[in-house]
């Protein structure tokens, strides 16, 4: 299958909160492969929130290797591992963190800004993937004027506008009613299936894992157990 896109090995990861040590992980080791749809899951205080801070570069492991792309992101400094986040991960969060103030066309050019790249570049690009999400003509809505599906498409296309080699989506339908989480999962798996994007997501929720190629459950830091399951098609 060639090199994984994330290979975590051994990673442990320790909170100190007071004089109260918390370990998150303990001694975690992952394998995601190009083009796979995985689901991690796991109760409150399982570890799976931690697993997905240190897969997207936003914390590092205490102890333990990550390798993103065969490249070695453990013990980088914090500019480093933005950048890193900026090129290569895309994120979909459970509140969609969209500026409220901003329409959805200049949501989804942020990341294209921060990265340098120039104007009109910028505007094709954002384009692109609105009309991809399905919301070619809502470029002009602020986020209040859109539905929670709709809000949630816009942050699918601001995670895809830098090409990433993963996309980490965190209870992507926790904020959704079913209809709309139904479609934002439909989305997901359209992105993977037809163009190959790597998709990690975080979730408690057995019915949106099942729309995954492969279950890895968490318990008390520890991977449990894993899964190759038939994923359900969303039509």
């Amino acid at each position: 299958m060639g090199t994984p896109v994330i290979h975590i090995q051994d990673v442990t990861k320790v909170y100190h909160m007071g004089e109260v040590e918390v370990h998150a992980l303990r001694g975690v080791s992952l394998q995601v492969h190009p083009g796979e749809m995985v689901a991690i899951m796991g109760p409150s205080g399982s570890g799976k929130s931690t697993l997905m801070n240190v897969i997207g570069c936003l914390d590092q492991p205490t102890a333990g290797e990550y390798f993103l792309e065969g490249a070695d992101v453990s013990h980088l400094d914090d500019d480093q591992l933005a950048e890193i986040r900026n090129r290569k991960i895309g994120f979909v969060f459970q509140t969609f963190n969209l500026l409220a103030r901003t329409n959805a066309f200049e949501n989804v050019t942020l990341p294209l800004i921060y990265a340098g790249v120039p104007r009109a570049e910028r505007h094709t690009r954002a384009r692109a993937v609105l009309e991809a999400v399905g919301l070619a003509g809502r470029l002009a809505h602020q986020p209040t004027e859109l539905s929670g599906g709709e809000q949630q498409r816009v942050a699918v296309a601001r995670a895809l506008i830098n090409n990433p080699s993963i996309i980490l989506a965190d209870e992507p339908t926790g904020n959704l009613d079913s209809k709309s989480g139904t479609e934002v999962m439909a989305l997901l798996q359209r992105l993977n299936r037809e163009q190959g994007i790597t998709v990690v997501l975080v979730t408690h929720d057995p019915n949106i894992a099942r729309y995954t190629s492969r279950i890895v459950r968490l318990h008390d830091g520890h991977i449990v157990g894993e899964e190759m399951v038939q994923p359900e098609e969303v039509r």
